[in-house]
């Protein structure tokens, strides 16, 4: 699974304008320069994020923009799915008649690599952007039990 620039520099971006948020709006110039991501890039972008009520742009003097709501009610996935970033872990065109081989089957692993992208959605939908902003985000992930694993041994574990 590869998730594209497409989607990093918007979530890397909307990390940048939610860490400057003061109530003033913050010129897309500014994020780039700090983020090292071209200014045309950018514009492309919030022109997506924008279409989604992720910011609201501010004209005139001092313009630039704000998040569309509270960093804290900004979901990591809304962000990737606004670029129009699908987060897809297989080769299969979702309704397409083709499947994962080139032909009309799927390959033997396409479940576990469906089922991957399934939990990847629901990695990013638990993430917010002040999340990531006051460094929330390491250790979020748990590691499931093993199937032979003694029960007992879960108290050891979340000690």
């Amino acid at each position: 699974m590869r998730l594209s620039t497409k989607g990093r520099y918007a979530v890397t971006a909307m990390a940048d304008l939610a860490a400057q948020e003061g109530g003033k709006p913050v010129a897309l110039a500014e994020i780039a320069r700090r983020q090292e991501i071209s200014l045309s890039y950018l514009e492309q972008l919030f022109a997506k994020l924008r279409r989604q009520n992720l910011v609201r742009s501010v004209r005139g003097p001092g313009g630039g923009y704000r998040l569309g709501r509270p960093a804290r009610d900004i979901r990591v996935a809304d962000v990737i799915l606004a670029v129009d970033e699908p987060i897809r872990t297989t080769r299969c065109i979702p309704g397409s008649a083709k499947g994962c081989t080139g032909t009309s089957t799927r390959c033997v692993t396409h479940d576990l690599w469906e089922e991957l992208g399934q939990q990847i959605h629901i990695f990013l939908s638990s993430i917010s952007l002040a999340d990531v902003v006051e460094k929330r985000v390491l250790g979020r992930a748990r590691p499931c039990r093993p199937a032979n694993a003694d029960p007992s041994s879960e108290a050891l574990v979340a000690a």
